[in-house]
């Protein structure tokens, strides 16, 4: 009897239909996502022992939900006027938005998780409407405060108060940068215009009414600026008035050449400011300084990108004055001996001399022609012998002395270098050649520096 029944329940199994396994992994990670209310991103990571895992996840599912965030540059925005190139600017603009919205994205929330041994995945979704409804409130702050600005900016521009106007313009569109892809229609004293159109043709209006002017606009100079009696001055004027404009921030800059000029001035009571060149460092005979109106100082946005791409459209107030760089001319005296006799070759004067041909100086037979007066002195003595080996010091000065005041402006020793040699003729050629290094590596770096200032 037990046997029998043992056989009907085999033969009852057998018979009975198979149970499909069930599938543990959700639906979202095939990418069977049906969340037409909803923005979603699926993030995954490699469990590989060297990340945070978890974390590198959960940027890729943000990431992944940014994505889908788009940004719709309307036909009347400020983006599309022609001032800006349309395709390149908006792509910008939508790269930089797309940024922003990832660092600043609220209310998002993690719909699911799912893991195996070596790999992470996790769901983040952000509701349509709840997204639009933060966006339309962040807006119309923005929208407020960016009217708010006009309005100031307005105001300064009745009273004259052009860079106080130009601030606050750029005030306005920083406060609404977010939405400049979009058209901004607002209303005042019963007129109806775009926020930022109107903010950005403003500002380029006003710049466009500021002029600046360098005196002289070309003038020699020699590399050695310190020489130079004459300075560069800069004048900034109201085009349509003609009156002074105090208090500009200018910055100044070499365009064509290269040295150190001072960055940044503010104009005085006449508009004017006092152009400090300090060194030129370029070997190049015609050389551009370039004054321009501060926009970064003026406006207060410099540290947006936005800022950046909008500013780099507006031709900004600018002068330039033209340098004729005049090459300081040398009178060199040289007296190189070895062993206490006058040596054939002038080694470390030759050197010196290449060296500072090379860097843009000029020399000549003539002393009463020369702004320099250069004086290399040197000599090497025995010292002992040892074994084969014989020793020598070398010992010397350098010194250039400015022609005209006699002042001394450079000087360096060579301080009992030690060479070495099979016979002390070798030995002292030994301790030249570890001049020529001291030269090249220390004392004309110093000697360049010390010029030019």
């Amino acid at each position: 009897m037990i046997r029998l029944l043992l056989l009907l329940l085999l033969f009852i199994g057998a018979c009975s239909p198979k149970v499909q396994p069930v599938d543990p992994r959700p639906a979202w990670l095939s990418g069977q996502l049906n969340e037409p209310r909803y923005y979603t991103g699926v993030g995954h990571s490699v469990k590989d022992g060297t990340n945070n895992y978890i974390q590198a996840a959960r940027k890729s599912a943000l990431d992944d939900l940014v994505s889908q965030i788009k940004v719709t540059v309307s036909s009347t925005s400020v983006l599309s006027t022609s001032e800006f190139n349309r395709r390149d600017f908006q792509e910008r603009y939508e790269q930089i938005i797309q940024t922003t919205v990832a660092d600043e994205l609220e209310e998002f929330e993690q719909a699911g998780v799912y893991e195996d041994e070596r790999n992470y995945w996790v769901y983040y979704r952000l509701s349509k409407e709840r997204y639009r409804e933060i966006k339309e409130a962040q807006k119309r702050n923005a929208v407020a405060l960016a009217t708010d600005f006009f309005q100031k900016a307005r105001q300064a521009e009745e009273n004259m108060e052009l860079l106080q106007a130009i601030g606050f313009y750029f005030q306005a569109l920083r406060s609404v940068e977010k939405y400049l892809a979009e058209a901004i229609p607002v209303q005042m004293n019963g007129r109806d215009f775009l926020l930022a159109n109107e903010s950005y043709a403003s500002i380029k209006s006003l710049l466009e009414n500021i002029q600046v002017d360098l005196d002289p606009a070309a003038m020699s100079i020699n590399r050695r600026v310190n020489q130079n009696g004459q300075a560069v001055i800069a004048s900034v004027t109201v085009k349509n008035s003609q009156q002074p404009l105090h208090r500009c921030t200018l910055a100044a800059a070499f365009e064509k050449g290269q040295g150190e000029v001072f960055p940044n001035y503010i104009t005085d009571q006449a508009g004017q400011a006092k152009i400090l060149i300090n060194k030129i460092t370029s070997r190049e005979q015609e050389q551009t300084v370039v004054v321009r109106l501060n926009l970064d100082a003026i406006s207060g946005s410099s540290s947006s990108p936005i800022y950046s791409m909008i500013a780099s459209t507006l031709r900004t107030p600018s002068a330039q004055t033209i340098l004729t760089v005049e090459r300081p001319v040398i009178y060199l005296v040289s007296n190189e001996r070895s062993l206490g006799s006058v040596r054939n070759s002038q080694q470390i004067s030759n050197r010196y001399k290449n060296l500072l041909t090379s860097a843009g100086f000029e020399f000549t037979g003539n002393p009463g022609a020369a702004d320099l007066m250069m004086e290399v002195s040197t000599d090497s003595e025995r010292g002992s012998v040892s074994g084969s080996i014989f020793i020598t010091f070398l010992s010397g000065t350098v010194k250039v002395t400015d022609s005209r005041s006699n002042k001394v402006i450079y000087s360096a020793t060579f301080d009992r270098l030690k060479g070495y040699g099979l016979d002390y003729e070798r030995s002292s050629q030994d301790s030249y050649n570890k001049a020529l290094e001291v030269v090249e590596r220390e004392q004309f770096p110093n000697l360049l520096n010390n010029v030019l200032q």
